[in-house]
């Protein structure tokens, strides 16, 4: 077996349940944003009475909050994931409701003073400021417009870029649903994958990033791809980033 077919076994190998990145440590970088997000989330649910965590995945980021609120809620709508996240906030008492990323949120109105949200695969703008009560924020790290586009268009070809996640799509939209933006911020953040087997693990965990994707149907590329890096040193993307907070509200008198 060659250095590539070991590398590919590798690669569907490794578990791809969660958000824990951890297996890439010496394999693949990405540069984090400036803002920090875990810290700015902790600080907010530490001065928080009842928070909900939307799409938390296996819970990780949520996880390492320093001070959790009275009430903890977070949701999921990937099985495999909600089985960690319960796992990992049991000790914060939190609970973990299973919920598709587009489905209504089985929660009355004006039930949370915080909400937040790391990477969502879309945001129901119009649930948040439901559960929100008034006075309360939303508080989102997301996936910007043409992240990770060097990998997308090296494996199927150039792509356009859709601008659903451009935050100027986000701030019109939180608006639209009755919330007044407080802070937008955006960066391009630099990533490098060391080997082929990276490249996999992330192709397989991140599954928006090539919708289709397997080894088998994209076995040309990936040789392509990994011959590319052994000849000329890792492969470079730029992932794009924003902040977004906003705001409810409060009632008038």
């Amino acid at each position: 077996m060659g250095k590539f077919e070991r590398l590919v076994a590798e690669g569907l190998s490794v578990p791809v349940a969660g958000w824990d990145f951890s297996w890439f440590s010496g394999r693949a970088t990405e540069q984090r944003p400036s803002w920090g997000y875990a810290r700015l989330m902790g600080e907010r649910m530490a001065a928080a009475t009842r928070a909900l965590d939307l799409q938390t995945g296996g819970g990780e980021v949520l996880a390492r909050m320093p001070k959790p609120p009275p009430v903890l809620v977070a949701t999921e709508g990937w099985p495999p994931n909600a089985v960690l996240a319960r796992q990992r906030l049991a000790p914060l008492r939190g609970t973990v409701v299973e919920v598709g990323e587009d489905a209504d949120l089985p929660f009355a109105d004006d039930s949370f003073d915080l909400v937040v949200s790391r990477h969502p695969v879309t945001t129901r703008w119009d649930e948040v400021a439901r559960v929100l009560a008034p006075g309360g924020t939303y508080f989102s790290q997301q996936v910007g417009a043409g992240s990770v586009r060097e990998l997308i268009d090296f494996m199927m070809g150039a792509q356009p870029v859709s601008p659903a996640r451009h935050p100027d799509r986000a701030v019109a939209a939180a608006t639209t649903a009755g919330l007044d933006v407080l802070d937008l911020r955006s960066e391009a953040l630099r990533m490098e994958f060391f080997d082929i087997a990276a490249v996999i693990v992330f192709l397989r965990k991140v599954l928006w990033t090539v919708p289709d994707f397997t080894v088998e149907a994209y076995a040309d590329r990936l040789r392509a791809l990994h011959l590319a890096i052994e000849s000329g040193g890792p492969f470079v993307a730029h992932s794009r980033r924003f902040l977004i907070e906003a705001r409810k509200p409060a009632r008038e008198g």
